[in-house]
């Protein structure tokens, strides 16, 4: 018997049980398309996490205060909650003109309900200085954005990012007119007149600064008691330095932990210092085990599809007995007998994988723009997760052949041709 004959004969089989065979191939289609399902869509986070880290400017180092220390009950806050961190140290650091530092801005972040006219909006404030735009890599669509006499004057100015400027001013670009900016849920609120509107930056979750507005770092201080230390300087959350592409951030970072140290007069750190190829590197070990777990859960699928194909096959044998009484008596060897249940067995694999690979890569591809628990799905399909999946279902047929036709191969001829 050829190959040939013998995968004609698998198919043969196949149509013979339709039902049977289908339930058979659903195993392995099912486990085939969930391994390029979860890869994909594992790869599609990592992509998107890595587009926010890259969406923040390029050749950045941030600096944020380390975590706060309740001194009566010793609890530890969560990172970046101290109030070690100041304007005053950023301007330092600028002022310090440190090897490949090009820019330096503090950053102060606080939530607040921006009103204009009808419209009101849920938006994230950033106070911050003039060179904020050119470290992290903005354009200004229309007007301008804050500038020098701004910070020195505390002026209650502000450039609204694109989508803010959107929802509050959706008929024209709202330079010139106000914006009232409440906190503390609206005991507390400012006038603050547009200077500007920031181009659309794009991207997702702090990479996007397109929902922010900003403000001069010193405004709200002269305002707001809360955000000032008992020496009556300003509090902030970050400090983002961009340096010279041709630079290690590595050396950045060491010259810039070092100058804190100093500057704070202290021996251990209580800042933080992360470079932007620190937290892509960071995020991407995260989505890799995460990809591995995911791929590895559905692979237990194709464990059960496995199973499924060596049930069916070992049932084929029992059914068939005396078929292969038939063949052997008419001259087919052992080994033939052997052959043709294992390229049965590879038949119902390839098959189920083929199916399989269609439709993970159809399911990977139409999920793609979805949203999931307020998350857009983004699907990234990899060459190498179709040809795993491929290459386990193509060995899972093998291996699930193997016995069924050990068992087939074994059968005494005299006493198949016996069976009824």
């Amino acid at each position: 018997m050829t190959v040939l004959d013998a995968v004609r004969t698998s198919v043969k089989e196949l149509l013979s049980n339709p039902l049977r065979s289908f339930l058979t191939l659903l195993g392995l289609i099912i486990g085939v398309s969930s391994v390029i399902i979860m890869v994909a869509v594992g790869q599609g986070a990592q992509e998107g996490v890595k587009a926010q880290i890259i969406g923040l400017g390029s050749d950045l180092t941030f600096v944020r205060p380390a975590a706060s220390d309740n001194q009566q009950t010793g609890a530890r806050g969560q990172a970046g909650s101290g109030l070690t961190l100041l304007a005053s140290d950023a301007y330092a650091i600028k002022e310090a003109s440190l090897s490949g530092v090009i820019g330096v801005v503090p950053q102060l972040n606080i939530d607040a309900q921006a009103i204009a006219g009808s419209n009101n909006l849920g938006v994230g404030i950033i106070g911050t200085t003039s060179d904020y735009a050119s470290v992290r890599s903005l354009e200004v669509d229309y007007g301008r954005f804050i500038d020098d006499q701004d910070v020195e004057r505390k002026a209650l100015s502000i450039a609204l990012g694109a989508e803010a400027g959107k929802s509050l001013f959706p008929d024209n670009d709202g330079i010139g007119k106000t914006v009232r900016l409440s906190f503390a849920g609206g005991r507390v609120g400012f006038n603050f007149r547009v200077v500007g509107v920031m181009a659309p930056q794009g991207g997702t979750g702090e990479g996007s600064q397109d929902d922010y507005v900003f403000i001069p770092v010193p405004t709200l201080q002269s305002r707001i008691a809360f955000l000032r230390n008992p020496q009556g300087e300003i509090n902030i959350n970050q400090i983002t330095i961009r340096s010279d592409p041709n630079v290690d951030q590595g050396i950045v970072k060491d010259e810039v932990t070092k100058f804190l140290l100093r500057h704070h007069a202290v021996t251990e750190p209580d800042f933080t210092v992360q470079t932007q190829n620190e937290l892509i590197s960071a995020q991407e070990e995260v989505n890799a085990t995460l990809s591995i777990l995911l791929g590895s859960i559905a692979g237990i699928s194709l464990i059960v599809g496995a199973i499924g194909v060596m049930n069916i096959m070992i049932v084929s044998v029992v059914e068939r007995t005396r078929e292969i009484g038939i063949r052997r008596a008419v001259g087919a060897t052992s080994k033939d007998i052997g052959i043709q249940f294992i390229i049965e067995a590879l038949t119902v694999s390839v098959v189920g994988g083929a199916l399989g690979i269609l439709l993970g890569v159809g399911v990977a591809i139409g999920s793609g723009g979805y949203q999931l628990m307020d998350q857009e799905l983004n699907a990234v399909i990899e060459l190498w997760s179709i040809g795993l999946a491929a290459g386990v279902a193509v060995s899972v047929g093998f291996l699930s052949g193997v016995y069924p036709a050990f068992k087939a191969a074994n059968v005494d001829p005299i006493v198949a041709l016996r069976s009824a």
